[in-house]
């Protein structure tokens, strides 16, 4: 299935149509039509990424995100575990290691992990 097909099925699951959802997501509906006719590869990345963020989406595969997070957070993930994985096993220890650390001085921790 080709990505337009994905993201038309993915608008008219939360929405009753296309044009709907061009309402609710503040994009011309022309865009969203045209992408769905051509193909959204062509498309500008803000307004991907706009639309995935309105669909909770992976702007990459058009999958739905994992645990409610927004597409920024999915795009930071992917970074951290692509260079994660670029390490060799000792590296990989030493990173979790400064990562542990860093979650235990609260500059650097979100409040709602302070109770973890």
């Amino acid at each position: 299935m080709d990505k337009s097909t994905i993201l038309k099925e993915a608008i008219l699951n939360k929405y009753k149509s296309v044009r709907a959802f061009a309402i609710e997501a503040d994009i011309p509906y022309s865009t969203l039509s045209t992408a769905m006719e051509r193909g959204v590869d062509g498309m500008a990345y803000a307004t991907m990424i706009k639309i995935c963020e309105k669909l909770q989406l992976n702007p990459i595969d058009l999958t739905p995100l994992e645990d409610d997070s927004s597409v920024s957070e999915q795009i930071v993930a992917h970074k951290v575990m692509k260079y994660y994985f670029m390490l060799n096993s000792e590296g990989r220890q030493q990173a979790l290691g400064i990562i542990r650390d860093y979650t235990e001085i609260p500059k650097y921790t979100n409040a709602c992990n302070e109770n973890k």
